[in-house]
């Protein structure tokens, strides 16, 4: 029993080191493969286990490995390596601009110049750089619980807060400075020279400055004014800034409001919501009644006059500066000099044009992102670019150079086009099928499944690589060689 035993063991050890030999070896026949050296004009392609190529539509050189999970290309300008979706890396040195991404858009980091910012989806960032006034800051983020901005050369850009319980901000969040203690208890914050004071923010603040003061209890009462001030404009000329007054009862019931006091197009506006508003200026004259289902408009500014039963589901303009028919979601058409809007059983068809010299922009969608066509030309030049989604099918763009890429599966590109992180870090994940065409030089490539099959054409090129490389054509003018399982099996070279 015991020698059986024995003889047993010695079968399972001979058999992992044959199983391991196998191995080794197969190592060593790829390795052989993919490392000996290939002959002038000649290079090896193995499917998505490894190719290199030249880029189609720029300068540059391309490398693939493991199928998706592994790209590198280095152009005139720029050089990228990636093991999608994990890490990728992006660097161009004439601009001083590198990107890194990990599991974009989870964490990534920028650097431009000496500007630089660390990010964990949109919650957790580090920053800094040098501004133009030579303050080197450092900016730390943990949304929304802790902000810092620390400067080299400048401590009155330096700010700390722990929110909600203490801190400062400077430039952030559209405010000048934001100052809080137990926030929403008390803050203040400053925007130009105007001071608000809030107290259980939203429901108290009194404001003051630039001319202006005033008071909300919100949604209570409240009131605000501001007188008639000067500003000097970029040329240095002095500029009237109107005043206003401004009130509320029972927010929003109760408004009243006079604008643009001391200008040429003072502004009155009542309302008493919902039996009406209206709205009287030399510009303009608006009047609602059982807010919002009637209202009529007259816009003497720019020439048109509309009827809305009610906003915005039912609109009819008319005149030089707009034309508009509107009965939401069933149809909708509307045009002025510019701009063009039209929708039929909305969301399932919509299209938008802007023309304004020297752009031409269309965009055509069905059922949002299903379907989407947009145009954008130049009237000066006549060159035009094109980008077509059929969302998760396809995306096909051309650029004003007339360069075209298509890709077949595009689950993300439709709802966020031209986007680099997601182009260089999701999309060699679902690109089963690539086309690439460059009119200026002739050169077209092809790629199924992570270049299981490609092909490559240029005016004085071409190769074709199929199965893992099991059988690969090439042609350099004269010089053609075919290959099966990696042995060449037809050469033929041009007389010299």
């Amino acid at each position: 029993m015991m020698f059986q035993n024995k003889i047993t063991i010695t079968k399972k050890r001979s058999s992992a080191v044959n199983h391991g030999c196998r191995l080794v070896l197969a190592l060593i026949f790829v390795l052989a493969i993919f490392c000996r050296p290939a002959t002038a004009g000649e290079t090896n392609s193995f499917g998505f286990v490894f190719d290199r190529f030249q880029l189609t539509l720029e300068a540059g050189q391309r490398t693939e490995a493991a199928g998706p999970f592994y790209c590198s290309q280095q152009t005139e300008d720029e050089s990228t390596f990636a093991f999608p979706p994990f890490f990728s890396h992006v660097s161009n040195p004439s601009v001083e601009y590198t990107d890194y991404d990990f599991l974009y858009p989870l964490l990534t980091r920028v650097q431009y110049g000496q500007e630089r910012r660390w990010q964990f989806f949109q919650l957790l960032s580090f920053s800094g750089g040098q501004e133009p006034t030579d303050a080197d800051k450092i900016r730390h983020t943990i949304f929304p619980f802790y902000f810092s901005q620390r400067s080299k050369t400048d401590t009155n850009l330096d700010y700390t807060a722990f929110f909600p319980f203490y801190g400062t901000l400077k430039n952030r969040l559209s405010r000048d400075q934001i100052h809080f203690v137990m926030f929403p208890i008390y803050s203040e914050t400053r925007k130009k020279d105007v001071v608000t004071d809030n107290y259980l923010y939203p429901f108290g603040d009194v404001r003051h400055g630039d001319g202006m003061h005033g008071w909300h209890v919100w949604p209570l009462a409240g009131t605000e004014q501001k007188i008639v001030t000067l500003h000097t404009n970029g040329f240095g000329d002095a500029e009237t800034v109107g005043g206003y007054k401004r009130s509320f009862f029972l927010w929003p019931l109760h408004l009243k409001q006079d604008n643009g006091i001391g200008t040429d197009n003072p502004e009155k506006f009542r309302a008493s919501i919902p039996l009406y508003t209206y709205t009287r200026s030399p510009k303009l004259d608006s009047t609602t009644v059982i807010w919002p289902f009637f209202t009529w408009l007259d816009n003497r500014e720019k020439k048109y006059r509309e009827w809305q039963m009610p906003w915005p589901f039912v609109i009819f303009a008319r005149g030089e500066g707009k034309t508009t028919s509107r009965v939401f979601p069933l149809f909708g058409q509307s045009h002025n000099a510019t701009l063009e809007s039209d929708f039929y059983l909305w969301p399932v068809y919509t299209f938008r044009r802007t023309h304004s010299d020297p752009l031409d922009l269309r965009r055509t969608r069905v059922a949002f992102y299903l379907y989407e066509n947009t145009v954008e030309k130049s009237t000066q030049t006549g060159s035009w670019k094109q980008r077509v989604d059929m969302w998760p099918f396809f995306t096909w763009h051309r650029d004003f150079n007339g360069n075209e890429r298509l890709q077949v599966l595009a689950p993300l590109e439709p709802a966020v086009p031209e986007n680099p992180g997601i182009e260089r870090n999701w999309s060699p994940l679902w690109s089963l099928w690539r086309a690439e065409t460059n009119p200026k030089s002739g050169a077209a490539s092809q790629s199924l499944l992570w270049n299981l099959y490609r092909r490559e054409t240029a005016p004085a090129h071409k190769k074709v690589s199929l199965l893992f490389g099991l059988f690969q054509y090439q042609c350099d003018g004269d010089n053609k060689r075919t290959k099966l399982f990696y042995l060449t099996v037809f050469k033929t070279i041009a007389a010299q």
